[in-house]
């Protein structure tokens, strides 16, 4: 994975948050909280809780007697995170998922929303969840479903393609929308050491109050505003504004709603 597909620094955790939390992140946030439900007392581990959508949907939704750990590889996403009202109770704390600075055998259940396709090893993630679970433990994680089940991602990449057709892929699809092959999935878990999982596609609905908000989470939000300016230096503005078109193309002027799809994965140590 190119260096840049896994950095979060400068302003993008607070425009990626912005710009992209309700439309992307939210919904599935609220799913995730919710399959917590019944977990009253315990430990809680969330990964790659980036700027802590999840985090606060946890944290405002589960027992009091549950105690939740979030960590992140990006010290300012959690930075941001931190900020976030209702996060009082969570111990924020900088680790690279691929080597978690806990103990075997610390957790109830391990969490990664959207966070498992930024693993430049997807076994070792998987495996280091399973060496910080208690036995009996639940490791729940989502990962986007092809790219195409997400229109408004969709129409942004095929914007940029249209600018660049020899660039050979895009951070949103190469990333974001790469992970999402059940059988791959599922022999990267057994690999790790879990024995079976339950795999189920959500389809799940997402809003912006227009289309430069997305337009600008992606092109200048996320590691994708780094590439785009490898590929056309000082080019994000117009990226951005050709994405902002390629968005209203797709669902018109004003607010939009967009179809979205994820594959939501739980198994056990």
């Amino acid at each position: 994975m190119p260096q840049n597909d896994a950095a979060f620094i400068g302003s993008i955790p607070q425009l990626y948050d912005e710009h992209m939390g309700a439309l992307l992140f939210a919904p599935y946030a609220r799913d995730m909280a919710k399959r917590l439900s019944d977990m009253k007392s315990g430990e809680l581990l969330e990964t790659a809780a980036g700027t802590g959508i999840v985090t606060e949907a946890l944290a405002t939704g589960l027992a009091p007697s549950v105690r939740i750990t979030a960590t992140d590889l990006n010290q300012p996403m959690l930075d941001h995170a931190a900020k976030r009202p209702g996060v009082a109770r969570v111990h924020f704390k900088q680790a690279d998922a691929q080597a978690l600075p806990f103990a075997e055998d610390s957790f109830d259940a391990v969490i990664c929303q959207f966070g498992v396709m930024f693993f430049p090893d997807k076994v070792q993630g998987f495996r280091e969840a399973r060496r910080v679970l208690k036995p009996g433990g639940r490791f729940v994680f989502s990962v986007w479903d092809r790219i195409e089940t997400i229109p408004v991602i969709e129409a942004s990449v095929a914007a940029l393609r249209r600018r660049h057709p020899k660039h050979p892929s895009w951070f949103m699809e190469r990333v974001p929308c790469g992970y999402h092959d059940e059988t791959r999935i599922r022999a990267d878990l057994k690999a790790a050491g879990f024995a079976d999982c339950t795999m189920e596609t959500l389809a799940l609905e997402g809003e912006a109050p227009d289309a430069r908000g997305p337009a600008l989470g992606m092109c200048q939000g996320s590691p994708l505003g780094a590439e785009i300016e490898t590929v056309e230096p000082g080019g994000s503005e117009n990226a951005t504004k050709a994405v902002i078109s390629a968005i209203k193309e797709r669902f018109g002027e004003g607010a939009f709603k967009s179809p979205l799809q994820a594959l939501v994965v739980e198994t056990r140590k």
